[in-house]
């Protein structure tokens, strides 16, 4: 199993913190930098956002071994065909690095602050997967496309130069139940987040089920998780850890709802029995952006482990 890193892109991120974060993932042997795609967290105070493709672009250009993206890409105010775009086009430039996720959307600040239209959730859906079907058809197609949707329209629409890679980035679709038809349709991977092991388990089997009605293996599509890590070097650390950032839930009420916490060992364990579920890698949420000895000192603790 693949261990990565995940960081949220609206939890002040800026240039310095974004440029040793890279430096780190790439050194620490992490497979993978991710992260979301926000203006703002769900409630004030506002920090520092840095914006999502611009950042990838730089990362593209900067690292030589990580696999990156976003998860995930709301398509409620990022328009598909430019993510086809640029999504190919940062692909092209990191030798085939890049995995696009995408999503539906679903913060209801950031669409009212800066005026995007985030529409009640069976439109979103049918949104979503109208735009699953633009960057699919765009990135796979050698022939224009034309498409008439109901939130999108194509006429003759091409893409080049075409994607070095053939069909361009694979498409990562993030969320629960009500996606996994688009799953099914248009993803190479599959990633769910903050879930108990047993909701991962009975997600991933539906996955299964429907794969196999529609003639795909399930293998074809890859199984992905992030999580929260509450990581401390000593039992102590852990505590202080989970007393400052756990909102007074405790260490196994953390676990019980999915989040790995603990000492590395703990963590190893934990790890251990996403992997027994058929989990292939695991994007580790790390919240403390500053915090770079620790983050050394949890990839030192786990990956030679894994």
């Amino acid at each position: 199993m693949d261990i990565a890193l995940m960081i949220e892109g609206q939890n002040g991120l800026n240039w310095p913190r974004w440029q040793r974060l890279a430096e780190a993932v790439e050194q620490l042997g992490f497979v993978g930098l991710y992260r979301s795609d926000h203006f703002t967290n769900p409630r004030p105070p506002d920090l520092d956002s840095l914006e999502l493709w611009t950042s990838l672009t730089w990362l593209a250009s900067h690292t030589r071994r990580i696999e990156f993206g976003p998860l995930v890409a709301p398509v409620s105010f990022r328009n598909p065909v430019h993510m086809a775009r640029t999504a190919a086009a940062i692909d092209d430039l990191s030798g085939g690095r890049l995995q696009l996720g995408l999503g539906a959307g679903w913060q209801e600040r950031e669409h009212a602050n800066y005026g995007f239209d985030l529409l009640p959730i069976p439109q979103r859906l049918a949104r979503f997967q109208e735009a699953l079907e633009v960057v699919s058809r765009l990135l796979n197609s050698e022939e224009p496309v034309t498409y008439e949707g109901t939130y999108y329209h194509l006429q003759d629409a091409t893409l080049l130069p075409r994607p070095q890679r053939a069909g361009g980035p694979p498409i990562v679709i993030g969320g629960g139940r009500a996606i996994l038809p688009m799953v099914v349709r248009y993803a190479a991977e599959w990633n769910v987040a903050f879930k108990p092991l047993d909701d991962v388990v009975k997600l991933s089997k539906r996955l299964d089920t429907l794969l196999e009605q529609q003639g795909r293996r399930p293998e074809e599509v890859r199984r992905t998780l992030m999580t929260r890590v509450i990581f401390g070097r000593t039992e102590q650390e852990v505590e202080q850890m989970i007393s400052t950032a756990a909102s007074g839930r405790s260490l196994e009420e953390l676990r019980q709802a999915g989040v790995l916490a603990g000492t590395a060992s703990a963590i190893v364990d934990q790890l251990g029995q996403l992997a027994d579920i058929g989990m292939q890698r695991v994007m580790l949420q790390w919240i403390e952006l500053d915090d770079l000895d620790r983050l050394a000192a949890l990839a030192q603790g786990i990956l030679p482990q894994l």
